[in-house]
């Protein structure tokens, strides 16, 4: 696969890409190329859409940097391994954070739960889906992770695909190495991982019992110390990308946005 070129500026468009087609830039689009990078009329920037990969483009000719002509694809499409990141929301700065290192964890999906504990009340499904996008521009990754709307645990668990492995991380797992009870999870794994990190306050019994009743799960040790939710999300991401997904070359499925 050729070279992620981090130099050149890189913009998300939710547009086809094709060469020599022309695009329009939103106000804030043009204002971030125009007025805080200052680049004008012919230079170069970096275009994906999470379907049709990664492509060079230049600024037309113009007062403002509104407009870009495709060049040629620097990368092709890629897919993500498919694992989807289900969490109880955090507040604010923290949720942001969360989302951002999820998505350079490589999650193809995000999905939140509210739980007895959960601390917020709100779910701005619209920041997250921004957060989304800045983080992918900023890594150089290609396909850009679904974000859904929230749902009470209960009926996230009863909607679910059974036959996807749920890596529930508990600190009360039997097995305390995670990389030993991850490498037992390898063939359970081969439909799709759903990583479930639950609130600071923990769940509640009731929670924890249905679980525990979920056809394919794994219970996940995160180690001696009690993480905060956010710091636990990145342990666990790269605990699970280590032993079962695209960090080792492993197959998990690939999830590519349509």
């Amino acid at each position: 696969m050729p070279p992620t070129d981090f130099r050149s500026p890189r913009l998300f468009v939710d547009a086809p890409l094709a060469a020599d087609a022309g695009l329009v830039l939103d106000r804030n689009q043009s204002n971030y190329l125009g007025n805080v990078l200052r680049l004008a009329a012919g230079a170069s920037v970096l275009v994906f859409n999470g379907r049709d990969g990664e492509w060079q483009a230049a600024i037309s000719a113009g007062k403002r940097p509104d407009r870009l002509t495709l060049l040629a694809r620097t990368r092709p499409q890629d897919a993500l391994p498919d694992v989807t990141y289900v969490f109880a929301p955090l507040k604010h700065a923290r949720l942001d954070y969360m989302v951002q290192k999820a998505i350079e964890m490589g999650a193809a999906a995000l999905q939140p739960v509210m739980t007895r504990y959960t601390q917020a009340s709100r779910v701005n499904t619209e920041r997250m889906h921004a957060n989304v996008v800045e983080a992918a521009e900023q890594c150089g990754i290609l396909s850009v992770a679904g974000v859904a709307e929230p749902l009470p645990l209960a009926k996230y668990l009863d909607a679910r695909d059974g036959g996807r492995l749920l890596i529930f991380c508990d600190e009360a797992a039997e097995v305390a190495n995670p990389l030993t009870a991850l490498a037992g999870a390898r063939e359970a794994a081969s439909g799709g991982i759903d990583v479930l990190i639950g609130p600071e306050g923990g769940f509640a019994e009731e929670e924890r019992a249905l679980l525990l009743r979920q056809p394919s799960i794994l219970r996940l040790a995160l180690g001696p110390r009690i993480m905060r939710a956010d710091t636990a999300a990145v342990a666990a991401l790269a605990l699970v990308q280590t032993a079962l997904g695209d960090w080792a070359g492993k197959n998990v499925g690939r999830v590519s946005e349509a």
